[in-house]
């Protein structure tokens, strides 16, 4: 059984939180994997990686569309949501449903079990990868007849800066 540190993947971001440290880690395994996968890791889908790693917090795909908009002419609905597909199957990001939005994976480029903490006061989100956790809900739902392909499990609720 994990411990509750090992399933932490990425924490509720203190103020003052050196993101860029974060970032720069992020992008550095995103094209790593995507060398060792033989796909492109094109200015675009960097872009779009960077400006999710920009924010220690979800953002929405209208929101990275404006900005791209600011930097280059040409960027369009279906150019950024084919981006955040691409990102989105390769492991270096997670859909955060409950917001429409989207977050940097805090352990890029290989399938584990995601469960998010979303705080319902300033949004932030914490990732977990708990074992225990998504191994109890495939479980339950193989006792009734159904296969999970794939689960992300959202928990609304408030994080310690805005709870205290």
């Amino acid at each position: 059984m994990a411990s509750s540190d090992q399933a932490v993947v990425t924490e509720f971001f203190a103020e003052g939180h050196d993101h860029s440290a974060c970032r720069e880690a992020a992008l550095a395994a995103a094209e790593a994997i995507c060398r060792t996968r033989g796909m492109r890791f094109t200015r675009l889908r960097r872009r779009v990686l960077e400006l999710i790693w920009d924010r220690d917090y979800p953002v929405k795909a209208y929101e990275l569309l404006e900005q791209l908009r600011g930097e280059r002419s040409g960027a369009a609905p279906p150019t950024v949501y084919r981006t955040l597909d691409f990102l989105l199957r390769e492991g270096f990001i997670h859909r955060v449903e409950s917001l429409n939005a989207y977050i940097g994976c805090g352990d890029p480029g290989h399938a584990h079990p995601v469960q998010l903490l979303v705080c319902r006061h300033c949004y932030k989100v914490a990732e977990l990868a708990d074992d225990d956790v998504a191994r109890l809900l495939q479980q339950k739902a193989y006792a009734r007849g159904f296969a999970v392909d794939a689960a992300v499990v959202e928990l609304e609720g408030v994080c310690p800066r805005c709870g205290g």
